[in-house]
């Protein structure tokens, strides 16, 4: 064999390691990511925040129900789920069985367009490019009236064009959210104006990180916006990072906590799940992340960014 052809079978044998490691160990790595954000109001008591998003379940998946269902010990103060929760029409029960008891804590939520509608095959190139370029592809509709209905019948609040008031371990929190900008199904209109002025932290929700719908937030005094749609990229490239973003959000954004503006905190969850069509991760393991929210005036030293952790959390990594 020449130099060109051992050449070409080792990159065929790396690029066939690569994916094997994508498609069977990474895209069941659960992993909880922590992260310690300075965006309350002085004199208010740190809260923990559970950021969960993109589930995309389908009812077979009980790795992710187990792991996803453990996370409430975790005892956050407060849940947010930034949406697509449903990849399969009968998937509300495992979404619910995944969820479960975290729906006995405080909890907040909007959905995103694989709530609405299914996944459908796709060519795997339309993924790398530029969003504005492509057209949106809608699979069948998906049952996401019952799973809202169940959710809140647990007591979970729909922030969905909603102004929130909430109690959240004695602080008080001003919550609103937009419905899917992916699909155009943002109404900022609705939610425009100010906050109330006894909150302690001000809270934007939405699926979609679109850049238009950040300033709206910033402009309107919100601490803080949590986002999903992402997947962190869902295939990064080790020092360089996401290829994509699926939205009109920058690259180096596209995982984690960043600022946006002067005043707003922004933090994109790399999520949980994948499109049953695309079953791959890579340098980017399924996640949810539990937020420590600070005072602004919090020292410096004991705030942070973004880390992958297995610990505290015991069964974080990966779980048959």
């Amino acid at each position: 064999m020449n130099k060109l052809g051992r050449t070409l079978l080792a990159t065929g044998a790396l690029g066939a390691g690569a994916l094997g490691y994508a498609v069977g160990i990474e895209r069941t790595h659960w992993t909880l990511r922590q992260a310690a954000l300075p965006v309350l109001a002085d004199g208010a008591r740190p809260l923990r925040v559970l950021h969960i998003s993109d589930l995309h379940m389908t009812p077979n998946q009980r790795s992710k129900q187990r792991w996803v269902a453990a996370l409430d010990e975790l005892e956050p103060d407060l849940v947010v789920n930034t949406g697509d929760n449903l990849a399969h029409p009968q998937a509300v029960p495992a979404a619910l069985r995944a969820m479960g008891p975290l729906l006995d804590r405080p909890g907040v939520f909007i959905f995103g367009s694989n709530d609405y509608y299914g996944p459908k095959p796709k060519n795997p190139a339309r993924y790398l490019l530029p969003s504005a370029k492509t057209k949106r592809i809608h699979g069948d509709p998906l049952p996401w009236r019952d799973l809202r209905a169940a959710m809140t019948e647990r007591g979970w609040h729909d922030a969905t064009h909603q102004h929130l008031e909430l109690d959240v371990a004695g602080v008080p929190v001003h919550a609103a959210g937009v419905d899917d900008p992916h699909l155009q199904r943002d109404r900022y209109d609705l939610i425009a104006g100010g906050t109330s002025p006894d909150a302690q932290l001000r809270l934007g929700l939405t699926h979609s990180p679109e850049p238009r719908v950040l300033d709206l937030f910033a402009a309107d005094g919100y601490d803080l916006v949590l986002a999903g749609h992402t997947h962190g990229g869902q295939l990064r490239v080790p020092g360089y990072g996401a290829l994509v973003t699926n939205c009109e959000l920058d690259r180096p954004r596209a995982r984690g906590a960043s600022s946006w503006g002067e005043h707003l905190r922004l933090h994109v969850s790399a999520g949980l799940g994948t499109s049953p069509y695309a079953p791959a991760r890579f340098a980017c393991p399924p996640e949810a992340t539990l937020l420590t929210l600070l005072p602004r005036t919090a020292d410096p030293a004991a705030t942070s960014e973004d880390a992958a952790t297995g610990a505290p959390f015991r069964t974080a990594g990966r779980i048959r």
